[in-house]
């Protein structure tokens, strides 16, 4: 078999997974590809073996990806700020899906944008930019699937009739988030101790 990035069947199947989702029929991504359904059961076996092989093509993609936008990975908001981007748009929508499904793509890609904030507030704690955490990780996770959250719910929740591009859902959200998230996490939010001192104490 050819490998994800040479294949049109598979590069098909994403393209129409992203827009209709995972329940897409054989029939339409056959004559996206300029086959027919009966071909792609003959080269993949099954609709699941299609799957896996659009789910390694993505997973390839994120990786690289990644490497080529390590700037923007770090914090944990690599979705968010890939998305800024046209070019990237289908991939997202397709890992969305895969996130709500719970597939194991979706798994490693939170493990891994979870990774990478706990890297970025790992480093930005030595370097005297972030105060230390009690739970490092702990900390790190919370940041990732809040952010995380945050933007799947902003793509999702999208009202009725906005039309807006995706690069344009994702620019509006940053924009909306950074004050909010920078005053939080810099000036904080409670006046007092009280809750953490008695979360503590309850932990101790």
């Amino acid at each position: 078999m050819s490998t994800p990035d040479n294949d049109p069947i598979v590069h098909a199947a994403v393209m129409r997974f992203a827009v209709e989702g995972f329940d897409a029929p054989l029939r339409g991504i056959g004559a996206d590809a300029g086959v027919s359904a009966a071909l792609i059961m003959k080269r993949f076996g099954s609709k699941q073996r299609l799957r896996e092989a659009t789910d390694r093509y993505v997973l390839e993609w994120i990786r690289a990806a990644r490497t080529q936008h390590a700037g923007e990975a770090a914090g944990g908001h690599l979705l968010a700020a890939l998305a800024q981007h046209d070019e990237y748009a289908p991939l997202i929508i397709y890992v969305v899906h895969s996130i709500l499904e719970g597939s194991d793509l979706g798994h490693d890609v939170v493990d891994q944008i979870v990774a990478d904030t706990e890297d970025h507030t790992s480093a930005s704690v030595e370097q005297g930019a972030m105060r230390p955490s009690r739970d490092e990780r702990a900390r790190a996770r919370y940041m990732a699937l809040s952010g995380l959250g945050s933007f799947l719910l902003t793509i999702l929740l999208r009202p009725d009739g906005d039309d807006a591009d995706l690069a344009s859902v994702s620019r509006r959200f940053a924009e909306e988030q950074t004050l909010p998230v920078l005053e939080l996490y810099t000036e904080g939010a409670l006046t007092s101790s009280a809750q953490l001192d008695e979360h503590l104490h309850q932990h101790s």
